[in-house]
């Protein structure tokens, strides 16, 4: 992609590059698109890095990615929608998302609270804050979620086989 640039047209949630530390973008902000994938948008706003959810696009004059849920109205969280959330984020190195980049290793629900056990592909990922509150963001927006807390475990270790065939053959690590 090539780097274009934007000016926010309003307000901005973002996260900080790579804590994952929520910031405000400002309306009237000069921003430097370096990366779009997954929906999401990963920016220079004065020298530093933000990532921008892809449902807050128009905020910066971007199109927005509409992601919704159906609420089948028994106040329940259902984890098929959890899964649905989980498949639009994807790694902001890859072009896969992290279910079948095989780093989502258990999603537990007590309640209207969602519990995510994960891992990252290497223990000193830089991103792991980022894709952390990007889990965060995106599972929150699932019906009756009250809270969402991601569990970061390295035990097993991340390996390629982890992923789906098909993750696999578009990273090119199928052989």
């Amino acid at each position: 992609m090539e780097k274009r640039m934007v000016v926010s047209q309003q307000d901005c949630p973002a996260r900080r590059v790579p804590s994952g530390q929520p910031t405000i973008i400002p309306a009237g902000s000069f921003l430097t698109i370096n990366q779009a994938l997954g929906g999401n948008y990963t920016l220079t706003l004065n020298g530093n890095m933000v990532r921008v959810d892809g449902t807050d696009a128009a905020l910066i004059g971007l199109e927005s990615e509409e992601i919704t849920f159906e609420d089948s109205g028994d106040g329940l969280v259902h984890e098929k929608q959890i899964r649905q959330a989980l498949k639009t984020i994807f790694d902001p190195e890859l072009p896969v998302n992290l279910l079948d980049l095989g780093l989502i290793y258990g999603i537990d629900i007590d309640d209207k609270n969602v519990i995510i056990r994960m891992t990252l592909t290497a223990p000193t990922c830089g991103m792991g804050p980022v894709l952390i509150s990007d889990v965060e963001y995106r599972v929150a927006k699932v019906p009756n979620v009250e809270s969402v807390k991601v569990q970061l475990i390295f035990d097993p270790p991340w390996h390629k086989d982890m992923m789906t065939d098909e993750a696999q053959l578009e990273t090119g690590l199928f052989f």
